[in-house]
């Protein structure tokens, strides 16, 4: 299976409102950046990749869990992080049943992402000898 069909499956398998909200934070990550890779990794997590890890889409029993690779240095003025704020690196979204998702800024935070991603791919092929 392609990892597009194991988080297909994943979305499935779940079957309630956790599926619903990894299908609809899915859509919103193609939708900010259409070009993203999805991967699967680590037994089971669904990874959207563009230049590097972009964010992740983890599923618990009460929370579907957005962690952003580069989190802590990408702007967040609508203050969508509420999870693993005391990394130096990573930061998350935690939704909860019932969660409103603001999309508009969630798009905003995904193309940060993507495009610290892009920086940091630049300045490694400049690093290289050629």
């Amino acid at each position: 299976m392609t990892p597009s069909d194991q988080i297909d499956a994943r979305i499935k398998e779940l079957g309630d409102w956790r599926g619903e909200m990894l299908a609809r934070l899915r859509a919103i990550v193609h939708r900010a950046d259409p070009d993203v890779t999805e991967t699967w990794k680590w037994r089971g997590v669904p990874v959207w990749e563009h230049d590097g890890i972009v964010c992740t889409g983890e599923t618990y029993k009460a929370v579907v869990k957005m962690t952003f690779a580069k989190g802590a240095a990408l702007p967040d003025p609508a203050h969508l992080f509420n999870s693993s704020l005391d990394g130096n690196t990573r930061r998350a979204i935690d939704f909860r049943e019932g969660d409103k998702v603001d999309e508009k800024a969630l798009i905003a935070l995904i193309r940060a992402a993507v495009k610290a991603n892009a920086e940091t791919a630049k300045k490694r092929s400049r690093a290289k000898p050629g």
